[in-house]
């Protein structure tokens, strides 16, 4: 059960927080300018929207949760399950961000679904 927990607070937390910083790079614009004096802007410009201290918040609960998870299960279980935040990813993208994922991408999704599930047989 305790796996299972810090199992989805990996996914979901890391996952919703990569959403999180996209939709923040969204809003703070696109980088075309590589000089020190722009980018010190534009990082100015990014640490300004909320969704970018969202997005870190959700990314550290999911680093913690992974060193919880790697405390207590081998490292050979731990990184192929976590591969479902591919999926989550995925949907996430579709209904947060509003992007179009292919059919392509959504089989890639299935595939990567169907190797976590035979990793999380082979151990229960």
């Amino acid at each position: 059960m305790r796996e299972a927990f810090l199992l989805f607070l990996v996914i979901f937390a890391g996952t919703g927080g990569e959403l999180c910083i996209s939709r923040a790079m969204k809003t703070a614009g696109e980088v075309t300018d590589f000089r020190p004096a722009s980018l010190l802007r534009f990082v100015w410009r990014a640490m300004r929207v909320g969704w970018t201290w969202i997005g870190i918040s959700m990314m550290a609960v999911a680093f913690f949760s992974l060193l919880g998870m790697l405390s207590i299960e081998a490292v050979s279980f731990v990184v192929p399950v976590t591969a479902l935040s591919y999926a989550a990813g995925a949907l996430g993208a579709a209904v947060f961000l509003r992007e179009r994922v292919s059919a392509q991408r959504w089989l890639g999704v299935l595939i990567v679904c169907v190797g976590v599930t035979m990793v999380w047989l082979s151990k229960h």
